[in-house]
């Protein structure tokens, strides 16, 4: 299912769909960590887990300046991103990190998005380009050690 974040018309409801965004990323991530039988491939996921961390922090003080909400848990596209994770688990390893993959498509394009909304200002353009930078780093390497299971 693809993303509609980053196609909001002004920086609040932009923040708090990205704040939506990393509160379901953080589920799938907790998820992901708890089903991988690899401890190596988890601990490698938790260093991912913390960017996301990371991202809430400074999403949640762009929600204090802007006036944003900065709502406190995921929605419902929470039970997506980790269905996807449940269903995956059935087939190993290799099957859920393609799922992760497929999440994290959906928050690539979102920062993509944000990188270039009309409403950012500088420094959360710049925060929104290294987050995109995080997003397509982990992907690449779920997709590289996915295939190489």
């Amino acid at each position: 299912m693809a993303t509609t974040v980053g196609n909001e018309g002004d920086i609040k409801g932009l923040v708090r769909d990205l704040i939506l965004l990393e509160r379901d990323a953080i589920a799938a991530y907790d998820s992901t960590i708890e089903k991988l039988s690899d401890p190596a491939l988890s601990q490698k996921v938790a260093t991912f887990r913390q960017d996301h961390l990371q991202h809430l922090d400074v999403l949640n003080e762009i929600a204090a300046k802007t006036g944003a909400e900065a709502p406190l848990e995921g929605d419902m596209k929470e039970w997506l991103t980790t269905g996807k994770i449940a269903l995956a688990n059935l087939m190993g390893d290799g099957a859920i990190l393609k799922a992760m993959k497929t999440n994290e498509n959906d928050t690539v394009t979102a920062y993509e998005r944000a990188s270039s909304h009309p409403d950012a200002i500088e420094k959360s353009r710049a925060f929104f380009a290294k987050a995109l930078a995080d997003e397509r780093r982990h992907r690449a390497w779920m997709e590289e050690t996915a295939a190489a299971l």
